[in-house]
């Protein structure tokens, strides 16, 4: 792409814009960074644009599509991109091999992160230089410009695929699809459709939840290369061209694991990765499905099988995905506290809270609730959830839900004012329904910005004041 005459907006001076603008710098006649807050941008108003000259506009992911300064680009025929595609038209050859390096892309409503983060630690072990970037680590648009650089393990948001067109990924996944960023996407077929772009055009592997009808439909139809093969994960017994799981092994009738399509192959016992089980053996199914992902796109690219095993026996979750941060000791037992802050909506905690037995969660809940609601997701998990604590601003439909599905289960509501001291009240509320055998879980349903600054924050806080609460109650007995 030749920008060398090209006068381009960067809308948003967050981490994909200032990439961008370092980017660039050096490519384009003219880079105009505009955003209301940030001291450095060449402008802070979108009134502010001289239109008449403008050839481009690569804009941040937290600009909806109806968003003003888009609306009048479109009009005017100026294109709108997003970094992940500026990123992909400005792919650099790689230094070993001359060719631009391989793409592996990952999205979905949840487990993104983890499936990214495992794939890249498998390529990692084959030898390669694959770094998780995108939505997560380095920003994209630097990644694909360096040679160094072998394969880029790509975790894509819906929100930067929207405006990225012309994908066509070494190695492709989603995850699933759960209502998610629904007001963004004005609706779940925009959002479906967004997401599938990582489908079109695959050259080597699509990968996909057989489980899941919608993102089935989406594989089955996408428009791949002629030798692209598509690979179904599931956590049941898998069936031809799928790799799954069946009495405790991941089984696979894909090929892609050293077998035959079609022909049953044992590749490794669960039990074999400690961060897909809990303590006592059971599996964490988001989880299981997250490392079958993983597994399916590193030997899609040709990874070898037992490094990448190895690798994946070895790779510990990143921090506030199902992370036990403080054990107290009492009678009878222990009170573990485990932080899923990233469990974000519905479909996340319903994942997590599946994964603890009857009646030994301590459930902490809420906070912004985007227009969710989660009487489905209570009364499908009542067998789980021992009591309820609910945080944040947004409150009514977490306690909607509890009325409704789930009316016997006793909940604490937690005063939403003051923010700083949030977390130190519903831990106390929390660890006064628990007891010996029981986990105090923090996998809200709900976004976080409403009482912390991240989710990042708000597992932080969970971790520190869960840390205190061991420290003054958990030395009984």
């Amino acid at each position: 792409m030749d920008l060398s005459d090209k006068t381009v907006v960067v809308a948003g001076l967050g981490i994909s814009g200032r990439s961008m603008v370092d980017v660039l710098r050096t490519r384009a006649a003219h880079v105009i960074g505009v955003d209301e807050r940030k001291p450095e941008a060449d402008l802070h108003s979108f009134d502010d644009i001289d239109w008449d000259s403008v050839d481009l506009v690569m804009t941040s992911p937290v600009f909806n599509p109806r968003t003003p300064f888009i609306l009048e680009a479109q009009r005017r025929g100026i294109p709108v991109m997003s970094e992940v595609e500026l990123a992909w038209l400005l792919r650099a050859n790689n230094e070993r091999t001359g060719k631009p390096a391989p793409w592996v892309g990952i999205t979905g409503t949840n487990g993104k992160t983890s499936t990214t983060e495992m794939t890249s630690a498998m390529l990692t072990a084959c030898g390669l230089t694959a770094p998780a970037v995108g939505n997560i680590g380095k920003a994209v648009s630097h990644a694909a410009i360096d040679p160094a650089n072998d394969a880029l393990c790509v975790e894509l948001s819906s929100f930067q695929l929207h405006f990225t067109y012309s994908l066509a990924l070494d190695c492709a996944a989603i995850t699933n699809i759960a209502d998610d960023h629904l007001d963004w996407h004005d609706g779940i077929e925009n959002y479906a459709a967004d997401k599938s772009k990582v489908f079109h055009g695959v050259q080597r592997a699509l990968v996909y939840n057989a489980d899941d009808q919608r993102v089935t439909a989406l594989a089955q139809a996408a428009q791949t290369a002629p030798s692209c093969r598509r690979i179904g994960f599931t956590l049941g017994v898998p069936k031809s061209g799928q790799i799954g799981v069946e009495d405790g092994w991941i089984v696979d009738l894909s090929g892609i694991a050293g077998g035959k399509l079609g022909e049953p192959h044992r590749v490794a016992a669960v039990r074999e990765f400690p961060h897909l089980c809990e303590p006592d053996g059971t599996i964490y199914p988001h989880l299981l499905a997250d490392a079958l992902t993983a597994l399916a796109l590193a030997l899609g690219l040709g990874a070898d099988v037992n490094r990448a095993l190895e690798a994946l026996r070895a790779f510990a979750p990143g921090g506030h995905r199902i992370q036990t941060v403080a054990t107290a000791h009492v009678d009878g037992g222990t009170i573990r506290f485990v932080d899923d802050s990233k469990a974000t909506n519905a479909h996340a905690a319903r994942a997590s809270l599946s994964s603890f037995a009857p009646k030994s969660v301590v459930w902490i809940a809420g906070g912004l609730a985007k227009g969710s609601r989660f009487e489905q997701l209570v009364a499908d998990q009542a067998h789980t959830i021992k009591a309820a604590v609910i945080i944040g601003k947004d409150q009514q439909p977490m306690i909607d839900a509890f009325a409704t599905s789930a009316p016997d289960i006793p909940t604490t509501i937690i005063d939403p004012a003051d923010n700083e001291t949030v977390m130190a009240r519903a831990v106390d509320a929390a660890g006064a329904y628990a007891t010996a055998g029981d986990v105090v879980l923090m996998a809200p349903a709900c976004a976080s910005m409403d009482q912390f600054v991240s989710y990042a924050d708000r597992g932080n806080r969970f971790a520190t004041e869960s840390e205190r609460w061991v420290e003054q109650h958990g030395r009984r007995g």
